[in-house]
């Protein structure tokens, strides 16, 4: 594994890796080696996975669900 285990961060380094690993995914998608894509992808689910078992009850965005989009989409044109 690259880089600390993220269940030893506490909770601001945690976000701060976060923050830093999603600023990257585009630069990676787009330009990195597969080997380095698949240690982003990697690294990338072990940060999520600690931040979704430290915060199961986290807040969720209506706007942010299957039914929410929905919702989006009725009235605009072409629907």
């Amino acid at each position: 594994m690259t880089g600390v285990d993220p269940s030893r961060l506490d909770d601001q380094q945690l976000m701060k890796e976060l923050e830093t690993i999603h600023r990257t995914r585009h630069d990676t998608l787009l330009y990195a080696s597969n080997d380095a894509l698949r240690a982003h992808n990697e690294r990338m689910a072990q940060l999520e996975g600690e931040y979704l078992r430290r915060n199961p009850r986290r807040l969720v965005s209506a706007g942010r669900t299957r039914e929410g989009a929905r919702e989006r989409g009725c009235g605009e044109p072409g629907e």
